[in-house]
C-alpha cells in the first residue's frame, strides 16, 4: 500500500516512533475488513497530536500494534461553538451529531425541553458517532458529546460570555441575518424539538442576556434540517470557513 486509505481514532498518545496498541475492534477492522497487513499505512488521530501516519507493525486477530512515522496534520480545534438540541428520532439524533462534527462544532449537548419526544439517549452511542464522522470527514478534534440535560439548568447557569442563537420558529419569513460582531468569540446555537418550544421556554430564552434569535429562512424547518442551517449560518459569519 503507497498510500493510507483508512484513518483510524485512537485514544493513545501519538509521535514520532510511538507504538499504538490496538484493541479487538480496531484489529477486525483493519485486518479482516480493510485487509491490511504488515507495513501498510493508517492515518492516526487522538483529538490531541494531530493527525499521523503509521505503518503496521504487527497483526493478529484480536490485536496488533501500529508504528508513528510522521505527522501528516497539525491538530485543527473547531471555532469555541456549541450545538445544543433536543435529541429526535435515533438516526436523526445521529445524524445530527454527525453534521455537527462535520461542520465544525467543539461541543454538542442533548437538552431535555418540555415537548422532547426521543427514546433514551445512549451517550456513548453518540460519542461513537462523533468518532466516526471525524474519521470519515478529516478532522483531528472529536467535540465531547455531553449527558442530556435539563435546558432550564443548563440556562441557569450559562456564561456570561457566551452568545446563544437561537433558531425561533416565530421569526419564519424573516430574513436570515446575524449581528456584526468579530470572529473568535464563545458561541452557542439551540435548536428545538419537533413539538418547538414552550411558550414559558420562549420566555426565559428571550429574557436571556446573551441570546441572538435568528430565522432560519421563510419555512419551518425540521429539527435535523435546521441544525445545519444553523450550523451554516453561523460558519459563514463567524466560523472558520471564510
Amino acid at each position: 500500500m503507497s498510500d493510507a486509505k483508512v484513518r483510524l481514532y485512537v485514544d493513545q498518545p501519538l509521535g514520532a516512533g510511538q507504538a499504538v496498541a490496538l484493541t479487538a475492534d480496531q484489529a477486525h477492522y483493519l485486518f479482516a475488513v480493510m485487509r491490511l497487513g504488515a507495513g501498510d499505512l493508517v492515518l492516526l488521530f487522538n483529538g490531541r497530536d494531530g493527525e499521523w501516519r503509521a505503518e503496521v507493525a504487527a497483526s493478529a486477530k484480536r490485536g496488533g500494534t501500529l508504528a508513528c512515522l510522521a505527522q501528516t496534520a497539525p491538530l485543527q480545534p473547531p471555532p469555541d461553538l456549541w450545538l445544543l438540541f433536543a435529541p429526535i428520532k435515533k438516526a436523526r439524533t445521529d445524524f445530527i451529531v454527525e453534521k455537527a462534527v462535520e461542520m465544525g462544532a467543539a461541543r454538542i449537548l442533548p437538552v431535555q425541553t418540555r415537548f422532547t419526544n426521543a427514546e433514551r439517549l445512549r451517550q456513548d452511542k453518540l460519542h461513537a458517532h462523533a468518532i466516526e464522522a471525524a474519521e470519515q470527514c478529516g478532522a483531528t478534534f472529536v467535540p465531547e458529546v455531553t449527558d442530556l440535560q435539563q435546558l432550564d439548568r443548563l440556562l441557569a447557569t450559562w456564561p456570561a460570555d457566551r452568545r446563544l442563537m437561537w433558531g425561533d420558529e416565530g421569526l419564519a419569513g424573516q430574513t436570515a441575518s446575524l449581528p456584526d460582531l468579530p470572529r473568535g468569540q464563545p458561541w452557542a446555537i439551540l435548536i428545538g424539538p419537533e413539538g418547538g418550544f414552550a411558550e414559558t421556554e420562549k420566555t426565559r430564552l428571550r429574557a436571556l442576556p446573551q441570546i441572538v434569535p435568528v430565522s432560519l429562512g421563510p419555512r419551518i424547518l425540521r429539527a435535523d434540517t435546521a441544525a445545519v442551517a444553523a450550523l451554516t449560518l453561523w460558519q459563514l459569519r463567524y466560523g472558520d470557513w471564510a
